[in-house]
């Protein structure tokens, strides 16, 4: 099962390399690209992404924003932030708004490939057991 993936950045040239080194991966599935927090937040209820890719620093409205408004959102895609500012003061607010991590965008290809195939692996295992509970509540009952 896939993850499906919304990526959010400024930079389309680095939007470019992210969803193809993510093209590559099986378990992962881009199902859309915005330039802006903004374009991010209205993209989120037609797009259903499982997990959202942002830059945190982008004018207008930064990714930590985005982050703080996608709590109030019922179904909420989880989030990750890709950066070139890896600080600790980032890495302290990302963990507070509840990301999954900070990748740092120097080192993206080799620290995101884990990192996904994990939370696939998760929403495999989600899916499994909802399809199970399902199915154990639609056994015919006992004479």
């Amino acid at each position: 099962m896939s993850l499906r993936i919304l990526l959010v950045d400024d930079n389309q040239t680095f939007l470019t390399a992210v969803s193809q080194c993510l093209s590559m991966l099986p378990e992962a599935d881009v199902v859309g690209q915005v330039n802006s927090g903004a374009e991010a937040l209205a993209k989120v209820s037609s797009l259903h992404p499982d997990l959202m890719m942002m830059d945190i620093v982008m004018p207008h409205m930064s990714g930590l924003e985005v982050a703080a408004q996608l709590q109030a959102l019922p179904n909420a895609p989880r989030f990750l932030f890709l950066s070139m500012h890896d600080t600790e003061s980032y890495r302290a607010a990302a963990r507070e708004l509840g990301a999954v991590a900070l990748v740092s965008k120097a080192n993206f290809v080799a620290d995101l490939i884990p990192i996904i195939t994990l939370l696939a692996a998760q929403k495999e295992q989600a899916q499994s057991e909802l399809l199970a509970a399902e199915k154990s509540s639609f056994k015919k009952p006992r004479p």
